[in-house]
């Protein structure tokens, strides 16, 4: 019988072994297509495949085990539990519908919002300002309430004078720029990170500490180039991937 085929991962020592492959198996399993195989190979196959011992690798099976992503039984192997809940996708088409589109259908909660000092991380895109407003907000699924991302947005003072909190629990912050203020919005730029879980994000997300998860920095332009908006979400490892589409037309 054809066994699941796991990515491959490069260790890093200073960290626990088990750890790091519990969460590359994890992101394997649920980044898989339909196709794959649902048996995983021995503990010995896997162990030789992240270059651990079997004590370690066995470890690492029985966190995926206590979470639900897999089944084992003995004499028969290990197995991918069919049900299990598959990254949600996060598609980038190259258009500002685009990404009100995926950051719709969430749950929202507004966690806090005012003013403060431009971060020095960001100050490359706010040369000509003191302080920008910042507002705090957590999202989860709407059928289960469960935290699925947390974002950051960073806006212009003189645009945040015009944005009613409670719109941004109804609504995207890229929809309330775009509709309800009526911001110039001329391009939006995305980058995607991997990371790992801090404890201020492992505690919003309601996931262990050095989950994998998706940093995204979104940097909102108006035709002027200048920046309007500069959102920093920290997305679920095991919720969501990043799809990007370029036409070649």
């Amino acid at each position: 019988m054809t066994s699941f085929a796991p990515d491959s991962i490069v260790l890093n020592r200073k960290l626990p072994l088990w750890y790091q492959v519990s969460q590359s198996l994890r992101a394997s399993i649920l980044g898989r297509s339909s196709e794959d195989p649902l048996r995983l190979p021995t503990e010995e196959r896997l162990a030789e495949h992240y270059g651990v011992s079997v004590l370690t690798m066995r470890q690492a099976l029985k966190e995926l085990e206590d979470e639900g992503l897999i089944t084992r039984h003995r004499r028969r192997g290990t197995f991918i539990e069919p049900g299990v809940r598959r990254g949600a996708p996060v598609r980038l088409l190259g258009s500002v519908d685009a990404i009100v589109a995926q950051q719709s259908g969430m749950t929202t909660e507004l966690l806090e919002h005012g003013r403060v000092p431009v971060p020095a991380a960001l100050a490359e895109y706010f040369p000509d300002l003191a302080e920008v407003a910042v507002y705090h907000r957590l999202r989860g699924d709407e059928k289960t309430g469960e935290p699925t991302n947390h974002a950051v947005n960073h806006i212009r003072p003189d645009l945040a004078e015009r944005i009613d909190p409670d719109d941004l629990v109804r609504w995207p912050m890229t929809k309330v720029l775009r509709d309800v203020v009526k911001a110039d919005i001329s391009r939006i730029t995305d980058t995607v990170q991997a990371r790992l879980a801090d404890p201020e994000t492992a505690r919003l997300l309601d996931v262990p500490l050095l989950s994998p998860i998706l940093h995204y920095t979104g940097v909102t332009y108006d035709s002027e180039g200048r920046v309007l908006d500069v959102a920093v979400i920290h997305y679920r490892g095991d919720r969501f991937s990043f799809t990007v589409t370029l036409d070649a037309t």
